[in-house]
Order: structure tokens, then sequence, then C-alpha cells
């Protein structure tokens, strides 16, 4: 995944840019109070990439955000 993808929906999903450290950049999620921090490297191994959302509590890039317990799902719209 390209890092700038990753920077992007980490961004979408909330996240503030925290510091850049030697070789990695810190992010934060402020409403978890969790920090993660991302490598700068052009391509990020997708298994690091889900990692550093779990981290950040974040949902993993590429997947849709479930529908919480109440709440229509967009299935049932569809028919």
């Amino acid at each position: 995944m390209k890092r700038v993808d990753l920077i992007r929906h980490i961004e979408a999903s909330g996240c503030a840019f925290l510091r850049e450290g030697g070789r990695h950049t810190v992010y934060v999620n402020p409403t978890a109070r969790k920090v993660s921090t991302v490598p700068r490297h052009r391509e990020i191994n997708e298994f690091m990439a889900k990692k550093i959302c779990r981290e950040l509590e974040i949902d993993e890039p590429g997947k849709e955000k479930k529908p919480a317990k109440g709440e229509p799902s967009d299935a049932a719209d569809s028919q």
C-alpha cells in the first residue's frame, strides 16, 4: 500500500499528525487516546498498515465500516 494512501485513510478516520520522528511520522487518535508511528517508506506492507490501524483503533484500509447495532444496513435499502 502506498504511504500517502495510508496517511489519507488515517486522517479521514479522525486521527491527527502529532510529530515527526527520526524515520517515522507519529499520528494520534484523540478520541481513543492512541498513538502509532508510520514509517517513511513509499510502500508500506499490508500487514504493517493493518497493525497501524489496529493500534489507532480505526477501520482497516479497504474495509467498509460495519453498521452499529440498531442502524439500518445498506443491504436493506437496496431491496
